[in-house]
């Protein structure tokens, strides 16, 4: 399989999944803005989860383009990554359903920490297919925000029993670190056209 066939499936299944988590929002009766308070709590979700689809999708585009080659391993570190990924329609879901209650909040961090975990595997697995000096693996280097993201999800999942707006704040920051695109795989990519 090529990195273009490998990346293309990986986009469908990203819509597939804003698509999903979209449609879990009702529309709800009357024509006040006062009738879209009790959806806002899903609403909320929502725009985290979308946010985190997005960088999950620009990230996996930049990286899939520094790397130089796939194989089996890498196939299914990416299938690894989607299947986390497309559980968070049902995480978003119930902890917006919920108003952030700490069970759902807690889920939807454990989803986020295993598709950080996953997201890893797969970047580790281009690093082997194509080699420790290659492109991919000089710009992830120690890849510091990775491992910082799963620490941040790992203490704000307990957290979510103690202060559930705590730990979504813990995740909304981990957004945030990763709305800035990563310069690293910029550098490998400017390297790719220069």
């Amino acid at each position: 399989m090529t990195k273009n066939r490998l990346e293309a499936f990986s986009d469908g299944v990203l819509a597939i999944v804003i698509t999903v988590m979209l449609l879990e929002m009702k529309v709800p009766p009357g024509s006040s803005l006062s009738n879209l308070r009790p959806i806002l709590p899903l609403f909320l979700s929502y725009v985290l989860s979308f946010l985190y689809v997005g960088i999950y999708w620009n990230n996996h585009h930049h990286m899939m383009h520094a790397a130089s080659a796939v194989d089996g391993a890498a196939l299914w570190a990416n299938l690894h990554l989607l299947f986390w990924l497309s559980l968070l329609p049902f995480a978003t879901g119930w902890m917006g359903e919920n108003h952030f209650a700490a069970v759902p909040t807690a889920l939807y961090g454990v989803v986020l920490l295993c598709a950080a975990v996953a997201y890893s595997f797969l970047a580790r697995a281009l690093v082997c297919a194509g080699g420790a000096d290659s492109r991919l693996g000089r710009a992830l280097g120690r890849d510091l925000k990775g491992k910082l993201s799963i620490v941040l999800y790992t203490a704000a999942i307990p957290l979510s029993f103690v202060a559930p707006w705590a730990a979504q704040l813990l995740y909304l920051a981990v957004a945030l670190i990763w709305l800035i695109p990563d310069r690293r795989m910029l550098r490998a990519l400017g390297e790719e056209s220069g």
